[in-house]
């Protein structure tokens, strides 16, 4: 089994395409398996590698499953932050692994 990720093409420089995974970071993947991409296409990027191109209910049905999951993560996140008396995110809450040193 293999761990694809979702991303959207934002440009196509012959096979690599520069690719946004939803964090705003663009990244240079190679683009060589799929014809025909174009910017705004959503695709799955195996390490480092464009595997597929999503289309149409398939797209929305990921990004909708996405969205659920980080809504389920971000529920249980306070939950926990209650049971132990720590600060929820956006509450002034230090980012994992920062802090000062």
């Amino acid at each position: 089994m293999c761990l694809g990720i979702p991303a959207e093409v934002k440009e196509v420089r012959g096979h690599v395409a520069v690719v946004d995974f939803g964090d705003g970071v663009l990244r240079e993947v190679d683009a060589g398996a799929i014809e025909d991409l174009k910017p705004g296409d959503l695709v799955i990027v195996h390490a480092g590698v464009i595997i597929e191109r999503l289309k149409g209910r398939e797209a929305e049905e990921l990004v909708r499953n996405i969205q659920e999951f980080i809504e389920e993560l971000e529920r249980r996140a306070e939950e926990l932050a209650r049971l132990y008396g720590l600060p929820e995110a956006g509450a002034g809450a230090a980012p994992v692994g920062g802090g000062e040193g």
